[in-house]
């Protein structure tokens, strides 16, 4: 199997297949394909697994596609911004946002984490619920805007807007931390904390957030209500 990425700000993500290569993905991923693709719809891992991605917002159901002989199949991310490969050994995991997962080989799991830690989850930028991906195999993350990987020595702690958090090793400790000071809680634009990411690790940060995007959007948005016409 082999692939490429082509593009820069909206990038698709273009697969070769073999015969008995196989990737699966959420709904909606794939955009097309060619060749002798078989599509199955499944819980990939049973009832208790998919209940756990509805109940964080994904689909309950994911889509693997199965090729019988050589085939291209692509897949379109659902916002602008990077697609970043990663190939997992057996046994490496990624801790990744709810929304970063876009496809990856048959041969990796793909479950739901809820986060321990209660001030975490409620004021944490990823929040409650991440996704854990475990190899070996490649898997295809997406991340709005542009990425950067930062490597953080053991003990090393980035503070950063937990809306930018991307995806993570588990050896990183993701916390937060709490603002002090009325003005800048209120002043500052970041709420009443912000995300701490402490090493040894490696994390991959975007420099768009859905958040954010969001937010600039609204403004051009029409309003429903007296005087909107």
């Amino acid at each position: 199997m082999e692939y490429s990425i082509r593009g820069t700000t909206m990038p698709l993500l273009e697969v070769s297949m073999g015969a008995g290569d196989a990737l699966f993905t959420q709904a909606g991923g794939m955009a097309w394909f060619r060749g002798p693709i078989d599509m199955q719809a499944s819980t990939r891992g049973g009832a208790l697994k998919a209940l756990a991605r509805m109940v964080g917002g994904e689909s309950l159901f994911l889509t693997t596609y199965r090729a019988s002989g050589p085939a291209q199949i692509t897949f379109a991310p659902r916002t602008i911004g990077a697609v970043v490969p990663v190939n997992l050994a057996a046994g490496q995991s990624l801790i990744a946002t709810k929304d970063a997962f876009l496809c990856a080989e048959d041969s990796v799991s793909l479950e739901i984490v809820f986060r321990a830690k209660v001030m975490a989850g409620l004021l944490g930028g990823p929040g409650f619920i991440l996704q854990r991906v475990s190899g070996p195999g490649q898997v295809f993350l997406e991340l709005s805007g542009e990425v950067t990987a930062l490597e953080l020595a053991a003990g090393e702690t980035l503070t950063v807007d937990g809306a930018h958090i991307g995806f993570f090793e588990p050896t990183v400790t993701h916390d937060v931390k709490m603002l002090r000071g009325l003005k800048n809680i209120l002043g500052s634009g970041e709420g009443l904390a912000l995300d701490t990411l402490t090493g040894p690790g490696k994390v991959w940060l975007r420099s768009l957030p859905l958040r954010n995007l969001a937010q600039e959007l609204a403004a051009y948005m029409p309003r429903t209500g007296a005087g909107s016409g």
